[in-house]
């Protein structure tokens, strides 16, 4: 291909290159699932509970079978022996038992609940047949709230460390907060699918299957569905193509997909699912939905002494492959960039008749950022002090780093390698002229405006291991290929993989093929999750292409590591509020983030703004949200609202590198998830200062509604106040300080 930039010699590491995966985009050659069919495809359809609970009395597919086009319809007896997906990580056995089934049998427990599928010889037919089906469900009472004494309660996960009690006991004050984030969730323009296609193998007929639309993780999901399906794990092969957004919903293993490749085995045909938006709303991993009591020990100088704190996390119907991963990942990071010398938390796992829930961008840290900076503006006003100096006050020092939190969380102990929180807040302040927008918006406000300023702080985790591993060879044109288990869902992987490699032989970076996501390609691969593969999938690369340089041989190279990279940042929103409408406008908003070392400046800024719109989407516009008989109302985009261009605002990125990691041989952190993490927390805080009510937003989404309520002086929208959990309520809670290593591939 050559190097699109010209050829000129540069360093690579560092530069804003263009990207390598724009071209066939631009010029129509994408290949997204819809479009790949092979001949004689047949098509699946699901059949969906439309109660949201109840007992499940049978399904009568009598005349689905009878109709046109139909090849085959299957109610639970037919795939009992498929059995229930088990997590790919945080699992714990406590939540085993409510881990889905590929089709609900005896009760469904939302609407959306799989019980049916159809297979015909097109889509359309797939469709009407599917209508026919006869669903007997007697309906039970469902179960909406968390909180709720017949919400199923599977686990608490606890954790405590420093002298709680002590510091509260002396402490100055106490400064106490109830906060929730409603449920919203990654929506992709592609939404879910699968086209399983059984293929020769061995000289046998169908022995083996590839799987295209597969996402994310590719190796994990097909040996998955190959060892759920009593094949070894080559059997099933994955088949990567171009992916129309990921965020953390796109390509979990769910039921549909173990459905897919079951019905494309057994008879004989490739069968495709592609989802429609419906039903990507209904039945796709919801996300967020998490209920916060928290208090403060403050000294008198506004320094937080000790945080205890109490949450609720509505899992929906069941348990999916993220196992506990968000309510733990809230456990373990939401003392955030703060030193706090004394911590207590006790998150509750609950189970409602909602969508099932799993991760989205900043999962566990967009709701516990939003609590904790709540938290922080709380108690710069009881202790009449800025918001910004009571940050300073709080930080944790660059002199103390390498920090240990004393928690761990997806397996690893959660400690910051490096980071100079202070100087990333002073330059977020001096680029916006903290002081003198802030006399600038009062003036306004004087003048009958309601304009306002909020900040807020952050943690984010990063590179997330165990293993990475590359294979790096010079090919016979002069180029180079990078073979690697990692995925690309969009992120720009493929140039900054090409950028290292390039780096390090000399080549341009356009030279450089990167093949990802075809599992008969590598062995075994982690694929893209957690921020993680410029981290370990850049240095792995890295490691080979060295050895590759210096022997003149094809390399191969695994990197490991058992810590995370910790990036941070800060974020500061300018709102102004229609006090008619209850309206927010984000007027400007600014990033501040310290990546380590950027490999391509412009993908960072790209990721950082692409974050703040889903953003600025979980604090001003999305809710999925259910009547009393718990029946969605946000099925379509004329109610499950987002931000568009007209309210995206223009985001200033000041990417930092100040603060390189000591953990891998580039300094890398990630850069996927900032720009979302403090989204929820600096608008509420800017809304707070516009209509002159410090710590009136305590719920997210702040909707047009829920802002004049806040105008007019009412109450604020929030969730039903959660019961305590006294002490003697926990005898029987199993106390978990970490979580379960994942499972091996």
């Amino acid at each position: 291909m050559g190097d699109p930039d010209g050829g000129r010699a540069r360093s690579l590491i560092g530069e804003s290159v263009l990207r390598l995966e724009d071209r066939p985009l631009l010029v129509g050659e994408g290949r997204f699932l819809a479009d790949v069919s092979f001949p004689d495809e047949l098509h699946l359809r699901v059949v969906r509970s439309d109660t949201a609970h109840g007992l499940l009395r049978g399904v009568d597919l009598g005349e689905v079978r009878e109709a046109e086009g139909v090849v085959a319809a299957w109610s639970a007896e037919e795939v009992a022996h498929l059995g229930a997906i088990e997590f790919r990580m945080t699992g714990f056995d406590e939540l085993r038992p409510h881990c889905q089934r590929v089709l609900a049998a005896e009760r469904v427990r939302y609407v959306g609940d799989p019980v049916a599928v159809v297979i015909a010889e097109d889509a359309y037919l797939a469709e009407d047949a599917a209508e026919l089906a006869f669903v007997d469900v007697e309906p039970l009472e469902p179960v909406l709230e968390a909180w709720s004494p017949e919400a199923i309660a599977p686990l608490t996960l606890e954790h405590e460390h420093g002298d709680v009690e002590a510091a509260f006991a002396g402490a100055h004050r106490v400064v106490e907060l109830e906060a929730a984030v409603g449920r919203h969730s990654g929506i992709p323009l592609e939404t879910r699918g699968l086209l399983a296609r059984p293929v020769d193998g061995d000289g046998q007929q169908g022995n083996r299957v590839e799987l295209y639309g597969i996402a994310k993780v590719p190796h994990y999901n097909c040996a998955t569905i190959a060892a759920m399906l009593d094949l070894a794990p080559g059997q099933v092969v994955g088949r990567e193509g171009h992916v129309g957004g990921g965020f953390g919903i796109r390509g979990e293993l769910y039921p549909e997909d173990l459905l897919v490749t079951y019905a494309a085995l057994k008879l004989g045909r490739p069968v495709k699912w592609v989802e429609d938006r419906r039903e990507h709303l209904l039945a796709a991993n919801h996300s967020r939905d998490q209920s916060y009591r928290v208090r403060a020990a403050v000294d008198g100088a506004g320094v937080v002494q000790a945080l205890d704190a109490e949450f609720f996390c509505d899992q929906g119907g069941y348990v999916r492959t993220h196992g506990a991963t968000v309510p733990n990942l809230s456990v373990a990071l939401l003392p955030g960039p703060y030193l706090v010398p004394a911590y207590r938390v006790r998150g509750h796992i609950r189970l409602t008749n909602k969508t099932p829930a799993g991760t989205y961008r900043a999962p566990g840290r967009f709701e516990s950022t939003f609590v904790r900076e709540r938290l922080m503006d709380a108690v710069a006003t009881a202790c009449g002090l800025d918001p910004a100096e009571v940050r300073r006050r709080n930080l944790i020092p660059p002199e103390a780093m390498p920090f240990d939190r004393g928690v761990s969380t997806l397996s690893t102990p959660v400690v910051y390698d490096s980071g100079d929180y202070a100087r990333l807040l002073e330059r977020l302040l001096d680029h916006i002229g903290y002081g003198s927008l802030r006399e600038s918006l009062a003036e306004r406000r004087a003048a009958g405006e309601m304009v306002g300023l909020g900040i807020g702080m952050f943690v984010e985790k990063s590179g997330l291991g165990p293993f990475d591993d590359v294979r790096v060879r010079r090919t016979e044109g002069g180029g180079v290929e990078v073979v690697t288990g990692a995925a690309s869902v969009g992120q720009g992987m493929e140039t900054v993989i090409a950028q290292i490699c390039a780096e390090v032989l000399g080549v341009d970076y356009g030279d450089v093929t990167v093949r990802h996501g075809q599992t008969d390609m590598i062995g075994r691969g982690m694929g893209a999750f957690a921020s993680r593969v410029t981290v370990m999938t850049g240095v792995a690369v890295y490691l080979a292409a060295t050895e590759l340089a210096a022997t003149g041989r094809p390399a191969d190279a695994t990197f490991n590591a058992d810590h995370m990279t910790y990036p941070y940042g800060a974020h500061a929103a300018v709102v102004s509020v229609d006090a008619d409408t209850g309206g927010v406008t984000v007027e400007r908003y600014v990033v501040a983030y310290d990546v380590g070392r950027a490999v391509n400046p412009m993908l960072c800024e790209g990721q950082i703004i692409g974050g703040v719109a889903q953003g600025v989407g979980g604090a001003l516009l999305e809710l999925f949200s259910y009547d009393a008989d718990g029946q969605p109302l946000a099925t379509s985009f004329m109610d499950y609202l987002m931000p568009t261009a007209a309210e995206q605002p223009q985001v200033e990125v000041l990417l930092s590198e100040d603060a390189p990691s000591p953990l891998n041989p580039l300094g890398l952190k990630g850069a996927g998830e900032g720009g979302t993490n403090a989204c929820g927390a600096a608008i509420a805080a800017a809304i707070d200062d516009a209509i002159g009510r410090p710590g009136a937003v305590t719920a997210l989404p702040a909707t047009p509604e829920s802002v004049r309520s806040l105008i007019r002086g009412a109450v604020t929208r929030r969730l039903p106040r959660p019961p305590e959990v006294k002490q003697a309520d926990r005898a029987d809670l199993r106390t978990h300080l970490s979580i379960c290593p994942r499972a091996p591939l």
